[in-house]
């Protein structure tokens, strides 16, 4: 649910103001209404804005109730500088929603309005048209600005530093804090070794058991033991001990090379922190990428806060020419409500393997094996470009075959791994020349119109491929 604030504009002329002043509180009543019937909450000014004092006034009002997103609706013609002195009011997102009737010009009203925001650089969306055909364009900017809002004043939990001299793993704090209003904790990896040790024992042992009875748990004695899985079962509440304590919003984890090597990997604390429940039942997702990759990080919390599903992260890891298919495959990370995308975990769990960590982890663990169900998908990554931010977004598809396939294409790569067979609308010659990282990420659904509204309120360029321009 989004808190939604709405302003009428009108005519400064006060006996114009007057006459139609019951055609302007009608347009209010069914504009809120339409945004309520969606679950949303709107704070409607106390009065019409017709004059410069109540412009600023009503603003204010409004602004104090913080909203995620602020509608001016044009419904007649308004004097233009009303707009100005209510945006100026107004600190977060803006909305200008225009009527198209001859008789009542709204539209000219929003054209004139929109432009003098122009011209002073004020970022704001506008949509026009009756409000129940426009519908969902506004919900598009309320999810947007919503996603924007919730962003702002968050804070990155950065476990440990740069992976394997990783450039597109690491984020400027100083750039994220005046761009995002993003601040970056940083926290070292001894921190999950030291306070994993002080896990609760019967807390671990249920953990375990609940993988065993719904997973497909494979010891081997040597990489994968009971021992070893309760050791990070101990480091996924390490984990959520440094997230209550330190308050973060969402993390990523280094863990490469020193606790793969030395400790054991973090493949079932990403996963589960990135699922929507645990062995102890339902909990909100904590969006955590591997290799302490901060602008992954930052991919997945805005398409979470657009979409409310657990995202996707993975390499690039291999194309498969001959069915114009990618490999989206990395160690641990993908939450196994992908396996099947299910709200129960006992049906994500039957399609998920835990298998023996491979020779690149000698200090062992399990890997979180599963092939990510059929479906539409929106891919996205923020890279930056000569210290520019600029947002990569495709559309695509997951897709599965018939077993004999499957199996034969994941074990082309590194089979122990999560696989998701994505099928990406856009061609691999432009992919591979023009993608600006090794990571890649993805929730399912349409979110290209969100992400192109939330790239304009954090400044960000939206670079499209394939069909999205």
């Amino acid at each position: 649910m989004a808190r939604i604030g709405l302003l009428s504009m009108s005519d400064g002329r006060d006996f114009v103001a007057r006459d139609i002043a019951d055609h302007v509180g009608e347009s209010t009543r069914v504009l809120a209404e339409v945004l309520r019937a969606e679950g949303h909450e709107v704070v409607v000014a106390r009065e019409t804005i017709w004059t410069n004092e109540l412009a600023t006034a009503e603003a204010r009002w409004v602004a104090a109730h913080q909203p995620d997103l602020t509608i001016f609706n044009y419904s007649v013609w308004a004097f233009p500088h009303f707009t100005m002195l209510a945006a100026d009011a107004t600190p977060g997102p803006l909305l200008l929603v225009g009527n198209i009737d001859p008789q009542y010009p709204g539209m000219v009203g929003m054209l004139a309005g929109g432009g003098a925001l122009d011209q002073v650089g004020r970022v704001h969306a506008r949509v026009w048209g009756d409000p129940a055909d426009i519908k969902d364009r506004i919900l598009t900017q309320v999810r947007a600005a919503t996603a924007v809002r919730r962003l702002r004043g968050s804070t990155f939990g950065r476990i440990g530093g740069r992976p394997m001299g990783m450039y597109t793993a690491v984020g400027n704090t100083d750039q994220w804090m005046r761009q995002f209003g993003v601040d970056v904790e940083e926290i070292d990896q001894w921190e999950i070794v030291r306070r994993a040790e002080k896990a609760d024992a019967a807390r671990v042992a249920a953990g375990r058991a609940w993988l065993e009875k719904h997973g497909n748990v494979h010891y081997d004695g040597d990489r994968l033991t009971p021992e070893l899985l309760e050791r990070q079962i101990r480091s996924y509440y390490a984990m959520r001990e440094l997230i209550e304590e330190w308050n973060l919003d969402f993390s990523g984890i280094k863990g490469q090379p020193e606790l793969t090597t030395h400790f054991t990997t973090m493949d079932v604390t990403e996963a589960f922190l990135n699922d929507p429940y645990d062995w102890e039942g339902a909990k909100e997702t904590h969006v955590t990428a591997t290799e302490a990759d901060m602008d992954g990080a930052l991919t997945m919390q805005i398409l979470k806060l657009l979409s409310g599903d657990p995202v996707l992260f993975a390499d690039v890891r291999h194309y498969h020419a001959a069915k114009d298919v990618w490999d989206l495959c990395n160690s641990g990370q993908h939450a196994t409500w992908y396996a099947a995308r299910s709200a129960d975990p006992a049906e994500n769990l039957a399609r998920t393997h835990f298998h023996p960590e491979v020779f690149y982890f000698p200090a062992g663990g399990a890997s979180v094996h599963h092939l990510a169900a059929p479906g539409e998908a929106t891919f996205a990554r923020l890279t930056r470009h000569d210290g520019r931010y600029r947002m990569h977004v495709m559309r695509g598809a997951f897709e599965q075959y018939d077993e004999a396939t499957n199996e034969a294409m994941m074990r082309q790569s590194t089979y122990e791994w999560p696989h998701a067979f994505a099928r990406l609308r856009v061609g691999a010659d432009e992919f591979l020349s023009r993608f600006g990282a090794n990571h890649i990420h993805a929730v399912p659904g349409e979110y290209v119109a969100e992400l192109r509204a939330v790239c304009e309120l954090l400044d960000v360029d939206f670079d499209g491929f394939g069909d999205v321009s």
